[in-house]
C-alpha cells in the first residue's frame, strides 16, 4: 500500500472514533439484555400480510392481498442480513454471494472488458442465464441501464435506504415484462423511514492494499397535518484503491495447461498436459527474438533483452510447445526461464473505484387513500483498471534498425552470436510485454439520473381494499467509455521502424541520427523513434506519439409510464377471488459520439457510436382463485407489442396447496420472453482483442481482433419454465422453516453469436461458412480478424434444486432468563444442467455445470450463516463457497490410453487432457457488532468485519496471466473493515 493509502485509512479510522464518541456523548447508557418477545422464524420467503398502500412487495405476483402466498419461490435478504454479512460496503457483493446468482459481472471479472463499456459495473446474473435475462428493479419499477446492453448497475441504487433485497427465482415475465426469464431481483427502499442514520467505514486487506472507505447518510421527516407528508433524503460517497499489480504467491506457481508436443491422433497420448512450473516463452519484458531471417534461419531465436538491452539466452525447459526448432517459436515452456515473462504480475487485481450518489423522495397524502410522490436520484461512478501490458508477438525489425544493431552487438559481446551471424541478419520478429510502455487502462465513468412522479393509494371496492398506483419515470445514463495508453497501430509501426538518417536528409538532422523511416519523406509527421529491445531504453517522448486515449460517449434514455390495480371483486364458496390488471409503456434509446481519430487504427477500442430506439406497449391480467381444501390457483397473462419485433404473449400458471399448516406445496409453469436489447439491435461495431488457440497448429497465444455489429431483425427469446417445491414450517418446532424447490428453464430462439475461438474451431472442422468469418488482420496489429453478429439460433437448458433452511431460537426458551437469540440460516443450490445448443450441425452440446474455468455454474453453491444477537452485541459467522469441478467439461481425461483415430471435428470439440480437476473453495467471514444506546434516544453500532478469515487462496486455474477464477473466488485474501452506524429514533 502507498503512504497515501495508509494515511487515508488512518485518517478515516480516527474520524470514525471521534464520530462515535461525539454521537454517544455524554455517556453510554447500556440496557440490560432481554430475550426478544418475537421468536418467530425468519422464513425463506416473505408473505405480504398486512400491506400498507405505499409498500411494494415483489412476490412473483402483482396481487396485493393479506395472506396470499405466491407459488413462485422467493428469497428475501433483510437489512439485518446485509449489514451483518456483507463482505464489503457495496451491496452488490452481498447479493452475489447468494447461490441463485451465478457468473455476475463485477469489477473483479470485467478488467478485460476494454471495449464493451462494462468495466466497473455490478450487474446480476440469476441461474447463469446471463445478466441480460435477469430483471433488476428498484421498488418494483424498472431503472435505466448503465450499458448499451441494458445491464442495470446496482452501484446506482441508494444503498443507505435499502431495507431488503427480494429475489424471485423463476420466470416472471407475465407479471413484470421482458427480461425476467431467469427471475427478478428487487431492491426495496424504506420509504417511511423517520430519523437520521449515518454510516462510515474503512477497510484494507491484510497485505496492506485495497484500502477503501465509504460514508452514507439518510434522513426521513414527516410533516404536515397528521404527518401526511414525508421527505426522504440520502447520500453516499465511497472509494476503493485499485490493485494494479498481482503480487499474490498463488499467482506465481506456474501451474499451466500446455499442449503435448508429442501428441498425434494415433499414439494414444493426451493433447494437453497440466504441468508446473510453466511460463510464457514468446514474450518478455524487454523483448525476445522469436524468428530471424538471414544466415541460418531462426539462429537468433530465444535471445532476450533486459536492463539497458543486455542480451541473454532464454533457457527453454524440457517440455516446450511448439518445439524449439520448429517453424513457430515456442509459446510455453516448463522449467528453464519460465518466470522471465511478467504478464502474470503486471496485470490488475482490483479496480480503483469512486462512487457518489444522492436520492430524494417527497410524498404527500392529498386525500384519504391518495398519495402523490416524486423521486429523483443521481449517481456517479469512475473506475480505473490495469487492463494489462502492451503485449505483442509481432514486432518486426529490419537490419537497418539501429536499435536492433545495438542490441545484437550486446549479444555478440555476451557470446550468444558471432559478429558474422550478426552481419547476416536481415530481419527479426520480436515478442514483448513492453514493460517500458505504460500499461493499458480502462478509466470509464458514468452518471445515472432517474426521476419519477406518480400517485398511489387504496379504496374500498366490493367490500375489500383495492390498491392502485400510476407513475411516469425518466432515466438517463451518460457513459464516458475512456481508454488510456492504447497503442495506435500505424504510429507504433512508424516509431518501431527506426533507421539512421542519411546525409542531407529532409529533417535537417546530422547523419547517423536515429529517426523514423517515415519522417524522411514526411518530416512533419511528428514521429519519434522507439526502441523496442530492452528495459529502460524507450524514449518517453515517443509515448505521446504511439499511445492515445480513445473514448466513446453514449447516452441511454428510458421513459416508462405504468398503471396498476389490485382488487378483490368477488368470492366463491372457497374464498375471495383477487384480480390485478395494469399496463406499461416503455421507450429505450441510445445515441453517442466518437471523435473520428478514435474510430479506427487502435489496438483495442476502435469505437463507433450506436444509435437506435424501440418502444414497447404492455398490458397484463393476473388472478388468484381459491379452490378449496387448501388449494389456490394463480394465473397471469401479458400481451406485449414491440416496435421492432411485433406482438408476443407471455403467461404463468401456478398453484399452492397447503393440506396441513406445517406443509405447503407450490408449482408454476410459465412462458417468458426477452426482447433484443439496443446493442444486439443496433451496435455499429464494437471491437475486442485477445488470444486464442489455433486448432490447426496447437498454438495457444494467437492474437486476434474481433468486431461485433447489431442485427435489427432479431426476434424475442422464449423460455418455458417449471418450478416445483415444498415449504415446511413444523408447528412442533417453532422457529424452523425450510423449503426445497426444483427449477427447469428451457430457452429457445436465444440470441447469441459465435466468437473468435468458436469460429476458428468450426472452420477447422471443415465448415466453410465459419472460415469466411475471419482472415488476417488488415491493420497488422493482430494476427487474425473476426466478424461476429447476433442471431436467434441458440437453445439453453438450465435445471437445478434450491435449498433454504433457517432456525431461530431465543435462548430463554431453553435456559431461563438467558439473553439473546441464535439464528441459523443456510442457502444452497445444486445445479444439474446448464447446456447451450448452438444449433450448428454435428456439434454436440456440452453440459457446463461444474466447469470452473469461467462463469458456468458449479455443481454446488452454498452460503451458511450462524449468528448470536443480544440487545448489546451480535456475532455472525458466514461460510460460503463452491464445490470442486473441472477445468473444462468438454475434455476427455486420459493418460497414455487416449482415444485414437478420431475425426478432426471430434478432436477439436472434445480434446484429451491428463488432468481436468479443479478444487473448490470455502471461505469464512466474521462480523462483530456492539450496540450502544445513547441518552438522546439514538443508537450507535461499532462493527468489525473480517472476510476470508483463514486467508484461503482463490480457485486456481491452469492458465497464464491471472491464474484464478475471478467470478467465484476471493482474490484479495483476508481483509478487514471497521465502521460505525448511528441512527436516531
Amino acid at each position: 500500500m502507498t503512504d497515501g493509502s495508509w494515511r487515508r485509512v488512518m485518517a478515516t479510522g480516527t474520524a470514525l472514533t471521534a464520530l462515535s464518541m461525539a454521537l454517544t456523548a455524554p455517556a453510554f447508557a447500556q440496557t440490560t439484555p432481554a430475550a426478544p418477545a418475537d421468536a418467530s422464524p425468519p422464513p425463506p420467503e416473505t408473505n405480504p400480510g398486512d400491506i400498507a398502500p405505499d409498500d411494494i412487495m415483489v412476490t412473483g405476483t402483482r396481487i396485493v392481498r393479506d395472506g396470499f402466498k405466491s407459488p413462485t419461490p422467493l428469497t428475501v435478504a433483510t437489512q439485518e442480513d446485509i449489514l451483518n454479512t456483507s463482505p464489503t460496503n457495496n451491496i452488490a457483493d452481498f447479493v452475489n454471494q447468494l447461490p441463485a446468482l451465478v457468473g455476475s459481472t463485477r469489477p473483479s471479472n470485467s478488467r478485460l472488458a476494454i471495449s464493451s463499456g462494462l468495466a466497473g459495473i455490478n450487474a446480476l446474473n440469476l441461474r447463469g442465464l446471463g445478466e441480460i435475462r435477469t430483471l433488476v428493479l428498484l421498488d418494483g419499477r424498472r431503472t435505466v441501464g448503465s450499458s448499451v446492453t441494458g445491464l442495470v448497475d446496482v452501484n446506482t441504487f441508494p444503498q443507505a435506504l435499502v431495507k431488503s433485497v427480494e429475489i424471485v427465482t423463476g420466470g416472471a415475465s407475465a407479471a413484470y415484462g421482458s427480461d425476467a426469464v431467469a427471475g427478478v431481483v428487487n431492491f426495496v427502499l424504506d420509504k417511511t423511514y423517520k430519523g437520521i442514520k449515518i454510516q462510515a467505514d474503512s477497510g484494507v486487506t491484510e497485505r496492506g492494499d485495497g484500502a477503501n472507505y465509504s460514508f452514507s447518510a439518510a434522513a426521513g421527516l414527516a410533516f404536515g397535518s397528521d404527518d401526511r407528508g414525508h421527505l426522504l433524503l440520502s447520500g453516499e460517497w465511497a472509494h476503493r484503491d485499485g490493485i494494479f499489480r498481482v503480487d499474490r504467491e498463488w499467482n506465481a506457481r506456474g501451474g499451466v495447461r500446455i499442449t503435448n508436443p508429442n501428441y498425434t491422433n494415433t499414439n494414444g497420448q493426451a493433447q494437453f498436459l497440466i504441468r508446473q512450473p510453466v511460463g510464457v516463452a514468446n514474450t518478455t519484458p524487454g523483448g525476445i527474438i522469436l524468428n530471424s531471417s538471414g544466415g541460418v534461419a531462426n539462429r537468433l531465436r530465444g535471445i532476450y533483452f533486459g536492463q539497458g538491452a543486455a542480451a541473454s539466452q532464454f533457457q527453454y525447459g524440457a517440455l516446450t510447445f511448439p518445439a524449439v526448432g520448429g517453424a513457430t517459436a515456442p509459446s510455453l515452456t516448463q522449467g528453464g526461464d519460465w518466470q522471465v515473462n511478467d504478464q502474470g504480475r503486471n496485470i490488475g487485481l482490483d479496480a480503483d473505484d469512486d462512487r457518489r450518489g444522492a436520492f430524494g423522495r417527497l410524498s404527500y397524502e392529498v386525500a384519504t387513500g391518495v398519495t402523490l410522490f416524486a423521486e429523483a436520484s443521481y449517481n456517479w461512478q469512475k473506475t480505473l483498471f490495469n487492463a494489462g501490458p502492451q503485449s505483442t508477438t509481432s514486432i518486426t525489425l529490419t537490419s537497418a534498425n539501429p536499435y536492433l544493431q545495438s542490441a545484437l552487438a550486446n549479444a555478440v559481446s555476451a557470446g550468444l552470436i558471432t559478429a558474422a551471424e550478426r552481419a547476416a541478419v536481415t530481419s527479426v520478429t520480436v515478442g514483448s510485454t513492453a514493460v517500458d510502455l505504460p500499461y493499458r487502462k480502462n478509466n470509464s465513468s458514468r452518471d445515472v439520473q432517474r426521476y419519477a412522479i406518480g400517485a398511489e393509494g387504496e379504496f374500498q371496492a366490493f367490500g375489500h381494499k383495492a390498491f392502485w398506483n400510476i407513475y411516469g419515470q425518466y432515466g438517463e445514463t451518460n457513459a464516458h467509455e475512456q481508454l488510456r495508453d492504447i497503442m495506435n497501430t500505424a504510429n507504433m509501426a512508424n516509431a518501431t521502424d527506426a533507421v539512421a538518417a542519411p546525409a542531407g536528409n529532409a529533417l535537417g538532422v546530422a547523419a547517423g541520427t536515429v529517426v523514423c523511416r517515415s519522417s524522411l519523406t514526411a518530416p512533419t509527421n511528428g514521429c519519434v523513434p522507439l526502441n523496442r529491445l530492452g528495459i529502460g531504453v524507450a524514449n518517453p517522448a515517443a509515448f505521446a506519439y504511439v499511445l492515445g486515449d480513445p473514448y466513446r460517449d453514449q447516452k441511454l434514455k428510458q421513459t416508462v409510464a405504468g398503471v396498476n390495480l389490485s382488487l378483490t371483486p368477488f368470492a366463491t364458496w372457497a374464498g375471495d377471488v383477487s384480480v390485478a390488471v395494469g399496463g406499461e409503456y416503455r421507450r429505450e434509446s441510445v445515441s453517442g459520439s466518437v471523435p473520428t481519430q478514435f474510430q479506427t487504427g487502435w489496438s483495442v477500442g476502435n469505437f463507433l457510436p450506436t444509435f437506435g430506439s424501440y418502444n414497447v406497449k404492455e398490458a397484463y391480467l393476473e388472478t388468484v382463485v381459491p379452490l378449496g381444501l387448501g388449494l389456490e390457483f394463480n394465473g397471469a397473462v401479458r400481451g406485449t407489442d414491440y416496435s421492432t419485433s411485433g406482438y408476443v404473449t407471455t403467461w404463468k400458471l401456478g398453484a399452492t396447496w397447503q393440506p396441513i399448516p406445517d406443509i405447503r406445496f407450490r408449482a408454476t409453469r410459465s412462458r417468458d420472453i426477452r426482447a433484443p436489447n439496443l446493442s444486439e439491435l443496433y451496435a455499429s461495431g464494437t471491437s475486442r482483442t485477445n488470444t486464442l488457440t489455433d486448432p490447426a497448429t496447437g498454438r495457444t497465444t494467437v492474437t486476434f481482433r474481433e468486431t461485433t455489429t447489431g442485427n435489427p431483425n432479431l426476434r424475442p427469446e422464449k423460455a418455458d419454465s417449471v418450478s416445483v417445491g415444498v415449504v415446511f414450517q413444523p408447528t412442533f418446532l417453532p422457529g424452523f422453516s425450510a423449503s426445497v424447490d426444483g427449477f427447469d428453464i428451457k430457452l429457445k430462439d436465444a440470441i447469441g453469436q459465435f466468437f473468435a475461438q468458436d469460429i476458428i474451431n468450426r472452420c477447422f472442422e471443415g465448415r466453410a461458412e465459419f472460415c469466411a468469418a475471419y482472415g488476417p488482420d488488415p491493420t497488422g496489429d493482430r494476427e487474425l480478424f473476426f466478424r461476429a453478429s447476433p442471431f436467434n439460433f441458440a437453445r439453453q437448458w438450465v435445471r437445478g434444486i434450491d435449498f433454504d433452511a433457517s432456525y431461530r431460537l431465543p435462548l430463554a426458551n431453553i435456559i431461563q432468563r438467558a439473553p439473546g437469540t441464535v439464528t441459523l440460516h443456510g442457502l444452497a443450490t445444486r445445479y444439474i444442467h446448464n447446456i447451450t445448443d448452438s444449433g450448428v450441425p454435428n456439434v454436440i452440446p456440452v453440459d457446463t455445470v461444474g466447469q470452473l474455468s469461467g462463469i458456468s455454474p458449479p455443481k454446488w453453491i452454498y452460503r451458511f450463516n450462524a449468528s448470536y444477537e443480544t440487545d448489546s452485541f451480535s456475532v455472525t459467522g458466514t461460510a460460503r463457497g463452491v464445490s470442486s469441478g473441472t477445468y473444462g467439461n468438454a475434455y476427455i481425461v486420459c493418460d497414455g490410453n487416449c482415444p485414437t483415430g478420431r475425426p478432426a471435428a471430434t478432436v477439436s470439440q472434445f480434446p484429451t487432457i491428463d488432468n481436468n480437476s479443479i478444487s473448490g473453495v470455502t471461505y469464512f467471514d466474521l462480523n462483530l457488532t456492539t450496540k450502544i444506546e445513547t441518552h438522546s434516544g439514538g443508537r450507535a453500532e461499532l462493527f468489525l468485519n473480517v472476510t476470508n478469515l483463514f486467508d484461503r487462496d482463490p480457485i486456481l486455474l491452469p492458465e497464464t496471466g491471472l491464474a484464478a477464477n475471478s467470478t467465484y473466488s476471493d482474490l484479495l485474501g483476508r481483509a478487514f473493515r471497521v465502521g460505525i452506524r448511528f441512527q436516531t429514533r
